[in-house]
C-alpha cells in the first residue's frame, strides 16, 4: 500500500508535465493563435499541411476558417483584422494545392497506407475510414465531401491516388471541394460577427461549426445506406 502511493506520488511531477505539454501544444494550435501568428499565409500554410501532409490530420481546419472568417470584422474581439479577399483566395489556394499534393503522393509513389507502421501520429483506422468513405461514395464524391469530415480529408486524397483516378477529373473535383469547403465556413464567420454575442463566444461557437461541418457527410452517408439497403 505505502509503495503504491509512493509511486503515484512519483509519478504526480512526471504527469503533470505531460498535461502541462499538451496544453501547451493544444494552445499552439488552437486558431486564435495560429491566426495572431501566422495570419492569412498561416491559413494557406495550415490547410495545405492538413490536406497534402499524412501527419497534418490534427491541425484545426474547420475551425480555423471560421474564425479567420470572423476576424476579417472590424473591432473583433481578436484584435487582429484579415482582409477577407484575400483570406478567401489563401484559404482556397491551401486547400486545393494541398489535396493535389495528396494525390500526387498516393499516385506516384503507389502509396500502401495500410502497411504502415503505427505511431503516436499515424493510426492504422484513419486509412480505414477514408477507404470506407472512398467504396461507399466513389471517388468524385469521396473527394468533395471528404472535405467536410475531419482526418478523412487528410487521407482521401492519397487513397484516391493510389486508385488511380484519372488527373483531370480529380484536379476538377478537387477544385470544386476545395472552394465548396472554404469559401462558406468563412463567410459564415464573417457574416456571424457583426453578432455581439458571436463576439463573446466565437471560440465555443468554432467548435459547433466543425461539428456542422461535418453534418452534410453525414446527411449523404445515411441517404446512400437507405437506398442500398432498400
Amino acid at each position: 500500500m505505502h509503495q503504491h502511493l509512493a509511486s503515484q506520488a512519483a509519478d504526480a511531477p512526471a504527469l503533470h508535465q505531460l498535461a502541462l505539454h499538451q496544453q501547451a501544444l493544444l494552445g499552439a494550435i488552437s486558431p486564435t493563435h495560429l491566426l495572431s501568428t501566422f495570419g492569412v499565409i498561416g491559413v494557406l500554410v495550415i490547410l495545405l499541411a492538413e490536406m497534402g501532409v499524412l501527419v497534418g490530420f490534427f491541425l484545426p481546419g474547420d475551425s480555423l476558417l471560421f474564425v479567420a472568417g470572423y476576424a476579417t470584422n472590424g473591432h473583433n474581439s481578436l484584435h487582429l483584422h484579415l482582409p477577407l479577399g484575400w483570406l478567401m483566395i489563401a484559404a482556397a489556394a491551401g486547400a486545393v494545392i494541398g489535396g493535389q499534393v495528396g494525390y500526387e503522393v498516393g499516385r506516384r509513389a503507389e502509396l500502401r497506407l495500410q502497411d504502415r507502421p503505427e505511431s503516436r501520429y499515424y493510426k492504422r483506422e484513419y486509412v480505414e475510414r477514408a477507404d470506407r468513405f472512398l467504396e461507399r461514395f466513389g471517388m468524385a464524391r469521396t473527394v468533395v465531401l471528404s472535405r467536410f469530415v475531419p482526418i478523412v480529408r487528410t487521407f482521401a486524397s492519397p487513397i484516391v491516388g493510389v486508385a488511380a483516378m484519372p488527373v483531370p477529373s480529380y484536379t476538377t473535383w478537387n477544385l470544386i471541394g476545395g472552394l465548396v469547403w472554404t469559401v462558406p465556413i468563412i463567410l459564415l464567420g464573417h457574416w456571424l460577427g457583426h453578432i455581439s454575442f458571436i463576439r463573446h463566444y466565437i471560440e465555443g461557437l468554432a467548435v459547433i461549426i466543425v461539428i456542422l461541418a461535418i453534418v452534410p457527410a453525414l446527411v449523404h452517408m445515411a441517404r446512400h445506406r437507405g437506398a442500398a439497403s432498400s
